[in-house]
């Protein structure tokens, strides 16, 4: 099955904690890039391009899964047929596209829209089909492969057949689709077979080579996640009409382009995914398609000593990218800490300064403000001071879960109780303490714990850092380090969950979606900087206000009683209009 069901995760199956091609091509380039962009979720500003590649494939994969006439008796005529349907397709990319650009809240400089033309999508989807029409053809010559009976006696030859205009959709989590028995799903293509021992048809031969792809009528995540819950990757493409499985991932530019070397670690990594998820399966080869060109790369796919070396391989670097940061994030990077700006995507990586504390490496913060610093001053607080770990004492009197927490990520929890006040301790993330419910009796001592709130209630946070012992053994741990236990204890009524935080804004975006139950979401991410140091700020749903959205790069902005979350064990503060008040000061445009 090219698709899986998230083992853990929240309405989208997604999750900073886990590995992916992308965060490991991104980590292998710059293992900066990756913290301060996957992990805590800095961003930079929306080209066309970022845009572009997303909607030209989803419209290529569309034209994949229409079936031809059964008249149609040669190449040259599946050419001609698939080709009538290529200007209606553009259209339809430019149009996503510029919704998506509109939708977008910060574009690059010198960067419009205006300059993308509909024909040039028309080129790269062209491109994508001649790449495919070598598949077609191939299949022809080869009599429709191994399978071809198969298909004709009306039995698919895989679990999960390669999706069609017509045939019903497979969805990962049936149940969770509302109304999914009453759907009908119209057939104006269907397929007609030929008799048993026929020589093959073109348009059998279009049928049986079109490769699974992910499909558009899917709103589910369409993924594949390893048995441990530790990594998950997106296919495009996965081709097995002759036998054999080869991964195919789709590009939207060239072979020469600063990215492309990362292409076969990530094809590697797809790979390396398939095998562990699928029984031991090996790919056969793995293929780059770009649609500049067309330009087929071709790769040597990773033996079976090579996947068990990968597997270790890949858990250290995951296990390094869960290690990696605690508390608000130093901005500009320490002397030393930065990275060169050299590798394809750095930019606020490489922000540092020299030993005299001057500004190196500027060219995006250029763009966005002039500001270097910031007197803060009462009741607002510099980010560093806000709260990271603490540690706790009590008794747990109630445990549940696994169950939906404010992201819908089942996690498990307890309620924890010392002296008169009592609070829920949860797990950060899905499975980030899976041993909560495991811990001694009685009287316990939790360390680094995270401190947060959700609606107005104080809550502790769990993750792979803290640790829940007994009193006699956290005694030990600190009178090692000349401590006493009494003194790095804080009192359960005194946790601080809220924050008074002003700076810069320095990047922001707006998602949206559907749930696994269809049902909508909308976040809005800001980075705010003080001069040194960086949180993210979310606002989820109905608090979301015109106010927010209008915010741009460059503002400065102050916040008063903020939430205080984590995510991937970094701070995130939240933005609750009942009890949070913004103010903006739109700043002018940098020189």
């Amino acid at each position: 099955m090219p698709v899986g069901v998230p083992p853990l995760g929240g309405p989208l199956g997604r999750s900073r904690s886990r590995i992916s091609a992308s965060g490991l091509t991104t980590f292998l380039r710059c293992q900066r890039q990756w913290f301060l962009g996957s992990k805590l979720g800095l961003s930079g500003p929306t080209t066309p391009s970022q845009i572009l590649g997303i909607v030209i494939e989803d419209e290529l994969c569309g034209l994949l899964m229409h079936r031809p006439e059964t008249s149609i008796n040669s190449l040259t005529g599946l050419g001609h047929w698939i080709t009538e349907k290529v200007p209606a397709a553009a259209q339809r990319a430019y149009d996503a596209g510029l919704a998506a650009w509109k939708d977008s809240l910060w574009h690059a400089e010198h960067t419009t829209w205006d300059d993308v033309l509909v024909e040039s999508l028309e080129v790269k989807i062209r491109a994508g089909l001649t790449l495919f029409m070598e598949e077609v053809n191939r299949c022809y010559n080869e009599n429709g492969g191994p399978y071809l009976e198969q298909y004709r006696s009306g039995n698919s030859p895989f679990e999960v057949p390669s999706p069609a205009w017509g045939d019903e959709p497979i969805f990962p989590v049936p149940d969770k689709v509302r109304s999914f028995g009453m759907r009908t799903w119209a057939t104006d293509e269907p397929m007609v077979w030929l008799e048993k021992g026929a020589p093959v048809a073109w348009h059998e031969a279009w049928e049986i080579a079109r490769p699974w792809v992910k499909d558009p009528r899917v709103h589910q995540p369409q993924r594949l996640y390893h048995p441990g819950g530790w990594a998950a990757g997106e296919l495009d493409l996965v081709l097995r009409w002759d036998g054999k499985l080869r991964l195919v991932d789709i590009k939207s530019g060239d072979p020469t382009s600063r990215f492309a070397a990362s292409l076969q670690h990530q094809l590697r990594f797809y790979a390396w995914l398939w095998h562990e998820t699928h029984d031991g399966e090996l790919v056969a080869s793995m293929e780059g398609w770009y649609l500049s060109g067309p330009h087929r790369v071709e790769y040597e796919a990773p033996t079976k000593q090579e996947i068990s070396s990968m597997t270790e391989e890949f858990f250290a670097t995951n296990k390094a990218m869960q290690s990696m940061g605690s508390g608000p994030v130093a901005l500009p990077a320490l002397p030393g800490e930065a990275c060169d700006g050299e590798a394809a995507g750095c930019h606020w990586c490489s922000l540092t300064t020299d030993e005299e504390g001057n500004f190196l490496n500027t060219d995006l913060l250029d763009t966005i403000t002039q500001v270097r610093s910031q007197s803060i001053v009462s009741p607002s607080q510099p980010l560093s001071s806000i709260p990271n770990r603490v540690n706790v004492t009590g008794t747990f009197t109630g445990a549940w879960g696994p169950l939906p927490n404010h992201f819908s990520e089942p996690v498990l929890g307890a309620m924890l109780m010392s002296g008169g006040a009592q609070l829920t301790v949860e797990e950060s993330e899905p499975g980030s303490f899976p041993q909560l419910h495991d811990g001694p009796n009685g009287a316990i001592v939790i360390l680094d714990a995270l401190p947060g709130v959700w609606r107005g209630s104080p809550r502790l946070y769990l993750d792979s850092k803290s640790k829940i012992c007994t009193l006699e053994e956290a005694k030990s741990i600190f009178e090692k380090n000349d401590q006493t236990l009494d003194e790095n204890l804080t009192r359960l009524g005194l946790l601080r969950t809220r924050a008074n935080v002003e700076g810069v804004v320095l990047s922001l975006r707006k998602r949206s979606g559907v749930r696994l139950d269809e049902k909508p979401w909308t976040m809005l991410a800001m980075h705010l900087w003080d001069g040194s140091h960086v949180v993210e700020i979310a606002a989820f749903g109905s608090s979301i206000t015109g106010q927010m959205e209008s915010i741009r790069p460059g503002d400065q902005i102050k916040l008063m009683a903020a939430e205080l979350g984590w995510r991937a064990g970094l701070p995130q503060l939240r933005m609750d209009t009942r009890k949070t008040r913004l103010s903006v000061k739109t700043s002018p445009p940098s020189s």
